[in-house]
């Protein structure tokens, strides 16, 4: 083998090695940033924009209402909302529980499989 033959697989080598290990070292060295934290909502204040239906619905719990569970996230954004009235809120959730309770034992009866 040649000294121009050794050389030119000493480079394949080198860029191979480079093309699968040289980035990594790479990203290794540069420091990280710490990673931002998303702001979390106190559970008194709900801040409804950009929340999830979840949070809205810790955030209803916290604050006391009844029947946050069967509320839908356009209620819950409605009752959360710092200029809502007790009668608005009350409004909202007997219209939320109507649903609900409509939707229990309206089929027909299921008749019994016989065997």
């Amino acid at each position: 083998m040649t000294a121009k033959q050794k050389k030119k697989g000493k480079d394949f080598l080198h860029t191979l090695h480079s093309k699968y290990y040289g980035k990594a070292k790479s990203k290794a060295k540069e420091a990280k940033a710490p990673a931002k934290t998303p702001e979390k909502s106190k559970p008194g204040v709900a801040l409804t924009s950009g929340q999830s239906r979840n949070e809205l619905m810790l955030a209803a719990k916290a604050k006391g209402i009844k029947n946050f569970r069967i509320l839908n996230k356009s209620e819950l954004i409605e009752v959360l909302k710092e200029g809502t009235s007790q009668e608005r809120t009350s409004e909202i959730i007997g219209g939320a529980v109507a649903r609900w309770k409509s939707g229990w034992g309206t089929g027909k009866k299921k008749e019994k499989a016989s065997v």
